[in-house]
């Protein structure tokens, strides 16, 4: 289907996927980054949580310039939804009350 689009169509698509990866994918892997990242850090939770929450915007800012320079827009996605899957998955092991995170 995007091939039998006009090279005009074709560059539009692209720049509307990158937009979208933007927007919702690096939101995504910011705030997965930004909650493990405040179950890591070596500082009292509300520190924690601050200190990580004020890094995010600066790793939202890293995605999108990311985002738009990297040539494929398969690696984009799958950078994204790869990256997002790792950080949640290590937030949810660490998270209190799970298997590996211990306490109740």
């Amino acid at each position: 289907m995007i091939a039998s689009l006009s090279p005009t169509a074709r560059y539009r698509w692209s720049v509307a996927s990158r937009v979208l990866a933007a927007v919702v994918g690096g939101y995504a892997l910011t705030s997965a980054a930004t909650v493990l990242l405040a179950l890591v850090w070596p500082l009292p939770q509300a520190e924690a949580v601050l200190a990580s929450t004020m890094l995010s915007f600066a790793l939202y800012t890293g995605v999108l310039v990311w985002i738009f320079a990297v040539r494929r827009l398969r690696t984009v996605w799958l950078g994204l939804v790869i990256a997002t899957a790792v950080c949640t998955g290590l937030s949810w092991l660490l998270l209190p009350g799970s298997v590996l995170g211990g306490g109740v």
